[in-house]
């Protein structure tokens, strides 16, 4: 199979074999008005299968913490005029805005609409989190 280069945009990279459609929804890659590519299950030295994801465009916000809590093996490129010109390692983050949400129906996020859902990191061996407002404890379920 063949995917074509792009000439300015970014490639997300060494994405987990599996988790390219969580990122492109949580992205909201579909409301773009540029070209996507979504190449999933391609060979990988380092880790046997990986995602990839390109897009061939500019003026989207990329949310690194976002990316980082998903996968921390992820590195973004970015792409000028048919070059790499950045690339980016990410990484698990302190704190997590409106990424995950809270489970415990007396926290204010619950009761009020348009509060963020905001956490922060409790620990990060286990990748846990927990909220600013009721210190409820979240951890992501493994695939």
């Amino acid at each position: 199979m063949n995917i074509d280069g792009i000439n300015n945009g970014i490639v997300l990279d060494h994405i987990s074999a599996g988790k390219g459609m969580r990122i492109y929804e949580l992205m909201k890659l579909d409301r773009l008005d540029c070209m996507v590519a979504i190449i999933q299950n391609a060979s990988s030295t380092k880790f046997g299968k990986k995602d990839i994801i390109k897009v061939d465009g500019t003026g989207f916000k990329l949310d690194l913490d976002m990316l980082g809590y998903i996968d921390q093996h992820i590195t973004v490129d970015t792409i000028e005029n048919g070059r790499l010109v950045k690339k980016q390692h990410v990484d698990l983050p302190e704190e997590l805005t409106n990424v995950i949400r809270c489970h415990n129906p007396r926290c204010i996020t619950s009761v009020e609409q348009g509060i963020d859902q905001k956490f922060r990191l409790s620990n990060r061996q286990k990748k846990t989190y927990r909220c600013v407002y009721c210190d409820t404890e979240y951890r992501e379920k493994e695939d």
